[in-house]
């Protein structure tokens, strides 16, 4: 197995960060109200988009890294993902009945076993029909030549945009959708095939795409103000599609290898699977983020969100920890029994 390249794991863990602080900031405390005038806008509201813009190309990156690297749909891998949703959406509703933190149901134990159908989580059924497809994806970028590639790519983004982004078409309206994740997948293949990186340095390389992500972030929070949050903060607004591609490209620069690095990106999807729970969501993180904006002021919460976000991370990463061990024993435990 090739050791897996730690820039591209950090940008994995700081990407499930800012889901996290995506979802500490407006998620939580709900969107501002603008007027369309600069002016008007309190320092809180400022607070609230300028956060957002910094952190809303979280899933956009994440996505970004699969098309990079590109998905090995195999079955075994379809019964990993399936059973690590299973692991906490089962887990967590069944622990929390056990202790009486909720009242137990038959109906809602069944449903937490349609990790895919009956969820709020809307990236994990997003994310299978991903993964279903990737072997087409993959073939296609791979065969067809790179200008009908871009050609083919640059209509299919500019369709989302258009189509999805400006006239909010269900298939795609605020990025939501399984057609994002294979819009900037295919986005990620087409980097890892076709950039020359080597042609540029990456001194110069590492300075316009940190350009480019400030100039967007600060475009989308002044956009935000015109065309309201919701339209501005869409994975699919052409501005949150830049800034997550130079994003991305800035951390090509970097040049790290480390262990705890790779170990500690291997519980990212977890985060995403244990904090944005319902249970766990609706019923902890939510409210207390409510309660300490209000009891805060601005540096006081700032402090909070970032701390808040680092110890969810840790904390789910660490019980993840527990779940690839439990989930290498019982693989061990299947090769050996295939053996005798």
């Amino acid at each position: 197995m090739n050791q897996r390249r730690s820039n591209i794991e950090l940008l994995r863990i700081i990407s499930m960060a800012m889901v996290v602080m995506v979802h500490l900031d407006c998620a939580a405390l709900g969107y501002p109200s603008t007027s369309g005038s600069l002016m008007s806008v309190s320092a809180t509201d400022w607070w609230k988009l300028t956060v957002e813009s910094i952190v809303i190309i979280g899933v956009n990156c994440f996505t970004l890294i699969s098309g990079y690297f590109g998905i090995k749909a195999r079955w075994s891998g379809f019964v990993r993902l399936t059973a690590q949703c299973l692991v906490y959406s089962v887990g967590i509703y069944t622990v929390l009945s056990l202790t009486g933190l909720i009242p137990w149901s038959w109906d809602e134990w069944v449903e937490s076993w349609m990790v895919y159908t009956h969820t709020d989580l809307w990236y994990v059924p997003a994310y299978l029909c991903l993964w279903l497809i990737s072997p087409w994806l993959n073939t296609a970028a791979a065969q067809i030549p790179r200008r009908q590639f871009g050609t083919a790519l640059g209509a299919f983004i500019l369709f989302n945009i258009w189509a999805g982004w400006i006239w909010e078409g269900a298939f795609n309206a605020y990025g939501y959708t399984a057609m994002q994740l294979i819009m900037m997948y295919l986005i990620g293949r087409y980097i890892s095939l076709y950039i020359p990186f080597s042609k540029v340095s990456t001194a110069r390389r590492r300075m316009v795409a940190f350009a480019v992500y400030l100039l967007c972030t600060a475009a989308i929070t002044v956009t935000a103000v015109y065309i309201g949050p919701l339209k501005a903060f869409a994975y699919n607004s052409p501005l949150v599609i830049a800034s997550s591609i130079a994003f991305f490209i800035l951390f090509t620069t970097l040049h790290i290898q480390s262990k705890a690095i790779n170990r500690i990106a291997a519980g990212a999807f977890a985060v995403y699977l244990i904090h944005k729970n319902p249970y766990i969501w609706g019923g902890i993180i939510k409210p207390l983020c409510l309660r300490m904006w209000h009891e805060c002021d601005l540096a006081g919460y700032t402090l909070f969100a970032i701390g808040m976000t680092t110890v969810t991370y840790l904390a789910c990463s660490a019980i993840d920890l527990g779940r690839q061990w439990l989930f290498r024993q019982f693989e061990s435990a299947g090769r050996n029994k295939i053996k005798v």
